[in-house]
């Protein structure tokens, strides 16, 4: 899977660096964008980054929020989640929709009410404008992000 991802993020950027800049949607900009699919990194500013995400939404998400629409019949949503170095949010990309749009909305609306996440540190913005934080959302009690 990991390395479909990769090509898939290849082609995409392919794509954006064949348009003309006047022509490219926000998301396909020249900025330096940083990837993480999953819980672990070569860079360790970006996999520290990720996780520190990820306990936030954790830590910060009330049950209700989402206990009305995890109770139906659901897969567990795969997100993509694009944060600039200022901690501002670029885009929420559900990738493997829950089943329940509720569900997936409620995402949407988690991560937008958390926002502005902590800015990039140093070692971090050095290297990226943008970090693509790709997690797997598990719900039960709170929320798991894997």
């Amino acid at each position: 899977m990991g390395r479909q991802l990769d090509e898939e993020a290849a082609r995409r950027d392919a794509a954006a660096a064949a348009r003309p800049d006047d022509q490219r949607p926000h998301a396909w900009s020249s900025l330096r964008r940083g990837r993480i699919f999953g819980r672990a990194d070569a860079h360790a500013e970006l996999a520290l980054y990720a996780e520190a995400w990820a306990r936030r939404i954790h830590l910060n998400t009330a049950a209700d929020t989402f206990r009305e629409a995890a109770q139906k019949s659901h897969r567990h949503p795969m997100v993509t989640v694009a944060v600039r170095s200022d901690g501002s949010v670029e885009s929420v990309t559900v990738v493997v929709p829950s089943g329940v749009p509720e569900l997936d909305e409620a995402i949407r609306r988690i991560v937008m009410a958390l926002a502005p996440y902590p800015p990039f540190l140093p070692a971090l913005a050095r290297d990226y404008d943008v970090v693509e934080i790709r997690r797997t959302w598990h719900f039960d009690a709170a929320v798991q992000l894997y």
